[in-house]
């Protein structure tokens, strides 16, 4: 599992911030969640392949997090993309895409496929034999959803040797691979646990921005092997999170550490301060395992 930070700052653009976005990488996909101004030049900079991009997550219709994507559909029909493109969305993002593409008569010529989102209770939104979305509604001015990506639970590994020794046919390793005892070539059953290995445990991302402090999302996020929490203010600024429904660093962490998840990655900061290394420290009072988010990082796991 790859996180690719593309922008990672609140309200507006900088020089050197960019707004709210990041390419996660599962289990052979490339999930782009949010799409702040600058995201296709960002994608370039971290060179990211667009053709991979099928799947795209919009948290919420603050212009932070989704300003850039109508210029990125249109990139993707400069460069003739055929493949079909899904976007996930509150509803009322379809309506603003469609009369973008239409008073500059941009149509796509790849399917341009929405899902609108609506439920304020979680919901799975994306599924395969190997990854699932839900969402994650979270508590802002406007209606948000954060997402929960989970790995589906891998399979068993073969012990080569062991399943040689117990003389069981090529033709059984998949059903052993899927955790089944099955029957060696005399005839006897053999049981899964002596001839394969645990798996490499199944990972799961949950990405949370931008929300107030809401401990309803915990019981979703549980044992979570990485948490990204926007971490918009620092403690001294705690009162600007009432009126703007947004987090400070050790709100993020007590969600964390409720939530018993592996790893807390801090981000969507605000561009009033200059520096980021107190948001660590405010939250590692509360919370040990904390990384701060960068433009252009990336985190392997």
């Amino acid at each position: 599992m790859k996180l690719t930070i593309l922008g990672c700052h609140s309200a507006t653009p900088r020089i050197n911030t960019n707004p709210t976005s990041q390419v996660l990488e599962i289990k052979n996909h490339m999930f782009l969640i949010d799409c702040g101004e600058g995201t296709q030049v960002e994608l370039r900079r971290n060179k990211i392949k667009f053709s991979r991009i099928k799947h795209i997550f919009i948290s919420h219709l603050h212009g932070d997090h989704y300003f850039g994507l109508v210029g990125l559909i249109n990139t993707f029909s400069l460069l003739t993309r055929e493949t079909e493109l899904h976007i996930y969305a509150p509803k009322g993002l379809k309506e603003v895409i469609t009369l973008q593409m239409k008073l500059s008569n941009g149509w796509t010529k790849y399917p341009l496929i929405f899902h609108e989102l609506t439920s304020k209770t979680s919901e799975l939104i994306y599924e395969d034999d190997k990854v699932e979305v839900h969402t994650i509604p979270l508590d802002h001015r406007v209606y948000t959803n954060g997402f929960l990506f989970k790995e589906k639970e891998n399979e068993r590994k073969l012990d080569i040797n062991l399943v040689n020794e117990a003389n069981i046919n090529v033709a059984y390793f998949r059903k052993l691979k899927q955790g089944f005892d099955v029957e060696n070539e005399d005839g006897v059953l053999i049981s899964n646990e002596k001839v394969t290995k645990d798996p490499i445990a199944a990972k799961s991302y949950a990405f949370c921005s931008d929300t107030a402090y809401d401990e309803s999302i915990v019981p979703i996020i549980k044992n979570v092997t990485v948490l990204y929490h926007e971490s918009t203010f620092l403690d001294k600024n705690e009162a600007l999170c009432i009126v703007t429904k947004h987090s400070t660093a050790k709100h993020a962490a007590k969600i964390a550490k409720k939530a018993n998840v592996e790893t807390l990655i801090l981000g969507h900061f605000s561009t009033r301060y200059n520096g980021y290394d107190d948001f660590k420290s405010e939250a590692e009072t509360v919370f040990d395992n904390v990384l701060l988010a960068k433009d252009g990082k990336t985190f392997d796991f």
